[in-house]
């Protein structure tokens, strides 16, 4: 680690994952008995601020929840993740943002996602942290909260010189503004979502590499594909490089992506090289997806520190 922390500013959702076992899926009017029930905290906003405050960032989020017990209780999870809350807001015309997930036997997902007050999420609010996105290392935004408010923190980061990593995700379901991605230093795709952009295949390397150049033309310094198991694709005017990722047993891949997008934040604010970063964030992604859930799934430094000596770099001879 630098001796001073990089400050990071995520700007983003906050949720409450609600996560039951069934056997299988319902049918239309019938009710199912589930096998087991659990709450995670969650939000991509949320699991790349805790990422980052538990790789020893010094980290603000910019989020909104509502007046309810979930509000309440996820402010207290930032407070005990040592996440500076000065701008996590509630609104009391709304509820917090909710996932509703069935887990089936054969692992199959069906989700429901209700954003509640990260739908209102305003400019405003953004405006109101100007000070925190001015002195920031990074500020990092995905699309889980108003187009306008992640244009308006870019914006203000983009004037003060601050870098900008876009996490597009969920990918939309309309084209991403040009004006957004001229304001993006980094756009990190995962490759479901670099098909969205683009409307190219990405199943191959080679072919998520055309695709990141398609984005690469709208504005952004670099495009990261992250290929989960495969590791990441890096992007520049210059150069594409393929980064492996790290070889684990894999056993919930919730927030993987969100663990690589907060790390690499982290690593790049240390001053790391892109390609040092983006092996190092690997590294946290690879940790997260051996174990179960969202934020609970999220490694600490030293536990990274340690598996960069040891876990070792996947096989890539297929790729």
């Amino acid at each position: 680690m630098t001796e001073h922390p990089p400050s990071i500013c995520v700007v983003g959702s906050s949720n409450i994952d609600l996560v039951s076992r069934v056997p299988r899926a319902p049918r239309r009017g019938e009710t199912i008995i589930g096998h087991s029930f659990s709450t995670f905290y969650g939000g991509k906003g949320a699991n790349q601020a805790v990422t980052a405050a538990r790789l020893g960032a010094n980290v603000t989020l910019v989020t909104k929840l509502g007046r309810d017990a979930f509000g309440e209780e996820i402010l207290r999870n930032y407070r005990a993740q040592g996440i500076d809350v000065a701008h996590v807001l509630f609104d009391d015309a709304a509820f917090t943002g909710v996932a509703i997930v069935l887990v089936d036997d054969e692992a199959n997902n069906y989700l429901v996602v209700t954003p509640g007050a990260n739908g209102r999420v305003s400019p405003d609010d953004v405006r109101a942290a100007r000070s925190a996105i001015e002195s920031a290392s990074a500020v990092v935004c995905q699309l889980e909260i108003p187009l306008d408010s992640v244009l308006e923190a870019f914006r203000l980061a983009r004037g003060a010189g601050v870098r900008t990593i876009l996490n597009p995700a969920p990918a939309p379901a309309q084209p991403l503004p040009d004006a957004l991605l001229a304001l993006t230093d980094l756009c990190v795709p995962n490759e479901t979502e670099a098909e969205s952009l683009t409307g190219m295949p990405v199943s191959t390397i080679s072919q998520a590499e055309a695709a990141a150049r398609k984005l690469l033309l709208r504005g952004p310094q670099a495009v990261i594909v992250t290929l989960g198991a495969r590791g990441a694709l890096c992007v520049t005017g210059d150069a594409a490089e393929h980064i492996p990722a790290r070889r684990v047993e894999p056993v919930d891949p919730t927030a993987a992506g969100d663990a690589f997008i907060g790390a690499l934040a982290v690593f790049l604010g240390e001053g790391a090289t892109l390609h040092e970063a983006i092996g190092k964030a690997n590294v946290v992604a690879a940790l997260s997806v051996t174990r179960m859930g969202a934020q609970s799934s999220l490694p600490y430094r030293p536990e990274v520190e340690a598996a960069l000596q040891t876990l070792p770099v996947a096989d890539s001879a297929a790729l």
